[in-house]
């Protein structure tokens, strides 16, 4: 009787571990998609960057005064470098919340009470969304 129980218990302690890593893999998904968020953000504003002063230099190179093409380059919609830094503090606050959920779900598992969460999802689903919009709105643009 007493051995039925250790085993049972520790078939529990098993399964329990299975989940906590099941878990924790989830965990380091969730921030490896921040990070490649956070770097697509990066690479967005630094190609800006790079588009502006190749820009620049080729005003300079047709011609013009050297003050126009400056004034003509700050004058330029910057959009990407809003866009870089809105993707890069959305990988931020997805990986906090990533975190955030990682514990949450931790808790739930010790204490056997797990349930699924609906509100990360749909916050991830909705800056996804507004994200793209901007990127299409972006896009349309400059055509």
């Amino acid at each position: 009787m007493k051995t039925e129980q250790a085993e049972d218990q520790n078939m529990h302690k098993v399964r329990n571990r299975r989940v906590h890593m099941a878990n924790e893999r989830t965990f380091l998904a969730w921030i490896r998609t921040s990070i490649a968020i956070m770097a697509f953000g990066f690479v967005v504003e630094k190609f800006g960057l790079f588009l502006r002063q190749v820009s620049a230099y080729l005003m300079v190179s047709e011609g013009l005064h050297r003050g126009d093409a400056e004034k003509t380059a700050a004058f330029s919609p910057g959009y990407s470098a809003v866009l870089g830094v809105v993707l890069v503090g959305f990988g931020a606050v997805m990986g906090l919340l990533a975190f955030i959920r990682y514990k949450k779900v931790e808790r739930q598992i010790d204490n056997d009470t797990f349930q699924p969460s609906v509100i990360l999802d749909l916050l991830l689903m909705i800056s996804l969304l507004a994200v793209a919009v901007f990127l299409v709105l972006y896009l349309i643009h400059s055509v």
